[in-house]
């Protein structure tokens, strides 16, 4: 369990494809430095499990159902990761329970100038449509933010110049593929709903 606070940005090492998948090695000196072999740790929205720490670099496996369900498909040396490890018990929870389970891969339409920040649009698949509110949480690459807006085919966030200097979303652009996760308690209602 997250909370979509970035705690760290860190940057690809490597991203080499195996039998299983990918050995993703991540640079994230201040995470490194915390968790153990086994820990979760979400990297740009998606929970991975530690399957080692040293020298300041984290490495995860990247299964093939991983890798077909979020934008990891992108991911290369150098590449800017937003890094946050698993809440625990005391912790703040100072954005909205994420699972670190995308739930889908949304495009970037457009991003707007707002004074110091930014309005950020996002197209998401059609069927995530129903679980966004105004209002309402949604993880984008990991990042916990609140719909601002909805129009007939996505949704908008607005950033505070914060959350843009401190995220990997500081250095997106129109037609980027981010990682997305609705708001689990609206799955959770609908389906007792609908059963």
């Amino acid at each position: 369990m997250f909370t979509g606070i970035v705690r760290e940005q860190g940057q690809v090492v490597s991203a080499e494809a195996g039998g299983a998948g990918v050995r993703l090695v991540v640079d994230a000196p201040v995470t490194a430095g915390a968790v153990a072999v086994g820990d979760s740790v979400s990297i740009s929205g998606v929970c991975l499990t530690v399957t080692a720490a040293a020298n300041g670099s984290l490495a995860f496996d990247v299964v093939h159902e991983t890798l077909n369900r979020t934008a990891f498909g992108d991911l290369a040396p150098g590449t800017p990761v937003n890094v946050e490890p698993a809440l625990r018990a005391g912790d703040p929870l100072g954005g909205h329970y994420v699972q670190g389970h995308v739930d889908g891969v949304g495009r970037i339409r457009r991003i707007d100038p707002e004074g110091d920040g930014r309005r950020v649009w996002i197209d998401p698949p059609s069927e995530l449509e129903r679980y966004l509110v105004e209002k309402g949480s949604v993880a984008i690459d990991g990042v916990s933010l609140t719909v601002a807006q909805l129009d007939e085919s996505g949704f908008a966030v607005a950033l505070i110049p914060h959350t843009l200097a401190v995220t990997t979303l500081g250095g997106r652009a129109a037609g980027d593929l981010v990682n997305l996760e609705v708001d689990v308690l609206a799955k959770y209602v609908e389906r007792l709903v609908l059963r």
